[in-house]
């Protein structure tokens, strides 16, 4: 399988590199427990690894499944990719009508619009082939903007570094709420089945039920303490408007900042919540209490930067490690090192073929299930 290349100015096109398939176990994780071994068998392997440059940071992936597109953002633009075929179907950059080429999220709603939240531009929303674009001037929170959830009423929840915005997209509406988020600087979102919103911030967890507000942070048992001792890091907005950057490292070492949260994903089984955090692990809650898992139990990093569930109901995290997979009982744990590419893991997401991507700084990697011997 091979990507038919088009060439977009400023934009790395995306070159292949069709990996061994190889069954991968897991070694070097950054911050990977020595003594925890991989006691139970590999169920997916890496098949094929797509290179976007090595400068070039994958952030967000969302399948469009009606089109079975799957949209790539990027550090340098996106790129709609037929995940069928391998072909480059398209690539967006300003010069296309995006408002800044750096995209940290996507979202396909329910209509078929395409949203991105940009560094600095905004929101883009692609529609028949034309963009349109919020910024503060319309109502929207921030030009930072950071993740998407629709609500079933089609209405769009907007994470940004100053607040959250839910928009109205056909009276073009806002609402926004700032003080009412425990932290004002929103990364994760996601509803549960109640339509209940959930906030993962710099400061911790918010749920919001429609009418009153709920907060937890680590005092409430979120994130796993520190017992490796990593530097605390104080890379946050908290409490100020200072711009910061994302870097998690301090001289080369994984840091600790447990109260922020990169990633957050309501479990469709149970409506339970799943959190990433910096440094911390992933955090479970049962709408009771947290529970911790980090990398004395299988997790392949401590800085979780994506939580996703895929269609079987077991969890997946990217992490600074690498990717993790947990079904509930039993982990795997999976590397892309030997690809050359980055071993942060920044975006996941699953094709209805069962095929999980997961982006990283250089490449996209698809992961498959291994065949069992009466499939081959």
């Amino acid at each position: 399988m091979r990507f038919k290349y088009r060439y977009a100015r400023h934009l790395s096109h995306w070159a292949i590199i069709l990996a061994s398939l190889l069954t991968v176990t897991l070694t070097g994780c950054s911050d990977r427990d020595p003594q925890q071994e991989d006691l139970h068998p590999e169920i997916y392997e890496v098949s094929e690894v797509y290179k976007t440059g090595q400068t070039v940071v994958v952030r967000a992936l969302e399948v469009d499944t009606a089109k079975q597109h799957l949209w790539v953002g990027t550090s340098t633009g996106v790129n709609q990719v037929d995940y069928k075929t391998g072909h480059l179907v398209n690539s967006y950059t300003r010069e296309n009508g995006l408002a800044n080429e750096y995209v940290f999220a996507i979202n396909v709603d329910s209509k078929g619009r395409k949203w991105f939240g940009t560094n600095a531009g905004g929101v883009s929303v692609l529609q028949d082939g034309q963009f349109k674009t919020y910024f503060p001037m319309h109502g929207l929170a921030d030009y930072w903007v950071y993740s998407f959830v629709e609500q079933e009423d089609g209405r769009m929840w907007v994470g940004t570094w100053a607040g959250v915005n839910l928009i109205d997209p056909v009276t073009d509406q806002f609402e926004t709420y700032v003080e009412e988020v425990i932290n004002e600087w929103v990364y994760g979102m996601d509803i549960d089945s109640k339509q209940h919103v959930w906030f993962g911030t710099e400061g911790g967890v918010s749920r919001y039920d429609g009418k009153s507000w709920i907060h937890w942070t680590h005092k409430d048992g979120m994130g796993a303490a520190n017992s490796g001792m990593k530097p605390v890091s104080s890379n946050t907005g908290l409490g100020t408007r200072n711009r910061h950057d994302l870097g998690v490292l301090s001289g080369g070492q994984a840091t600790y900042n447990p109260n922020y949260v990169f990633a957050l994903t309501v479990d469709s089984r149970d409506d339970s919540v799943w959190v990433g955090t910096w440094g911390g692990g992933v955090s479970h809650f049962n709408g009771t209490s947290w529970q911790n898992y980090t990398v004395s139990d299988g997790l392949s990093g401590n800085i979780v930067y994506a939580v996703y569930q895929a269609r079987d109901g077991a969890m997946w995290f990217g992490t600074n490690g690498g990717i993790s997979r947990f079904d509930g009982k039993n982990w795997q744990r999976l590397s892309l090192r030997q690809h050359d590419v980055g071993s942060d893991v920044y975006a996941i997401t699953e094709t209805d073929d069962g095929v999980i991507w997961a982006g990283t700084r250089g490449a996209v990697s698809k992961l498959k299930p291994i065949a069992s011997e009466q499939d081959k």
